[in-house]
């Protein structure tokens, strides 16, 4: 197993960080460099620069409007963004639905949502969690009745990120009820702007508005919506969750914050006039989770050589999902225990670019979900007991 980067790749990477130097406008080049939160306004602005270079869905097939990146090319561009702090894109629909679509639709289908997810001229939700069911999704209760050449949706949807941005949603539904629970699912795809469907923000401690409560009355969705079999859902589910669970707890994002501690041990100043990061709890602390990276780092690109091989992502993007997240979180407490007071300092003033600092206390918040979001890693713990130590269930 090799898992060095050829020297094509190696060029790969330096032809994307150089373009991503040139091509982030500068307004939003500012707060890439301060950690600082973006509007969804400016996350679209980044994907119409993308989208007109054609990067903006790099595991896009060429086929479906994709650059046709290899896995390893794929891993590289993914880095580079995180690393330079580009706005995030939202996943829903280019890492989500977008593939699914090409999996699973119908020519219709990829004719009719493919490209607009691809021109951002359509957003994307995800409907799949509920007040009941998180964790344990195939509890979900959200109906759709058949009526012939329509459905009749009802329900709530929760936790949908962004929703009130978006022009479409894919949810899972529930259209049998007998039975075993993940036999009864399917998946639809449905226009938020139908009648019946609201979307209520909910202000995060992070101060951000990013997740909805999403209500379902009387929503009729045409069967042409429905993406693939009827009570199939569980199946695209599974395969969703597993791209979801690849994004979770990127090794670049981990360094990015870890470039940050540095900078705020080196800024602050012990009791002995020196630098915290010269003193030598703080200097232990930066090497357990440099160790602890690359740890992550070896293992993703073992994953990722298995997928140069045409292996599909299985049960392992648990591990990653688990690891990577906790880093995530680890870095953050550094943060904010090298910040001591200084990390109660909230938000800056509207209109005004924050250093770097002011976002820790923020970030450090929203975080907590990281261990949550994309399947608990309660949940993960399961998968890996079941699916690869293979040990028998309670």
């Amino acid at each position: 197993m090799d898992l060095n980067f050829t020297s094509d790749e190696q060029a790969f990477r330096a032809e994307v960080r150089a373009w991503i130097h040139e091509a982030l406008p500068e307004d939003l080049a500012v707060k890439a460099r301060a950690s600082a939160q973006f509007t969804h306004d400016e996350l679209m602005r980044w994907h119409e620069i993308l989208a007109a270079k054609g990067w903006v869905a790099p595991a896009w097939p060429k086929p479906f409007g994709g650059p046709g990146f290899s896995a390893a090319e794929r891993f590289i561009f993914n880095e580079e963004l995180e690393l330079a702090g580009t706005p995030p894109l939202s996943p829903f629909g280019l890492v989500m639905v977008g593939p699914l679509i090409q999996r699973f639709g119908t020519d219709a289908q990829r004719e009719r949502f493919l490209p607009k997810i691809l021109s951002g001229e359509e957003v994307w939700c995800q409907g799949y969690s509920e007040p009941n069911a998180g964790s344990d999704l195939a509890s979900l209760r959200m109906s759709a009745e058949d009526r012939g050449d329509h459905f009749v949706v009802n329900g709530q949807k929760t936790w949908t990120t962004y929703a009130q941005y978006a022009d479409w949603i894919f949810c899972l539904v529930r259209t049998n009820a007998a039975g075993k629970k993940q036999s009864g699912i399917s998946f639809l795809l449905i226009d938020m702007r139908s009648k019946g469907v609201e979307a209520r923000p909910m202000l995060t401690i992070s101060h951000s508005p990013a997740f909805c409560d999403t209500f379902f009355d009387n929503v009729e969705v045409p069967k042409a919506n429905l993406l693939g079999p009827i009570d199939g859902g569980w199946t695209l589910a599974k395969a969703l969750l597993g791209h979801e669970r690849t994004l979770v707890g990127s090794p670049g994002l981990v360094r990015r914050w870890l470039r940050l501690a540095r900078e705020i041990a080196t800024a602050q100043v012990g009791d002995d006039g020196r630098p915290l990061v010269e003193d030598p709890h703080w200097s232990r602390r930066f090497a357990e989770l440099e160790m602890r990276l690359r740890a992550h780092q070896v293992t993703i690109y073992r994953a990722l050589s298995e997928q140069l091989k045409g292996r599909h992502p299985g049960p392992e993007t648990s591990i990653l999902k688990i690891v990577g997240t906790d880093l995530i979180q680890r870095v953050g407490e550094l943060c904010m225990e090298l910040m001591g007071h200084d990390a109660l300092a909230w938000l800056p003033e509207p209109g005004v670019v924050p250093a770097n600092e002011a976002w820790v206390g923020p970030s450090f918040c929203y975080d907590r979900a990281a261990t949550i979001y994309a399947g608990s890693n309660e949940i993960q713990r399961n998968i890996i007991a079941k699916h690869i130590l293979q040990l028998p269930s309670a």
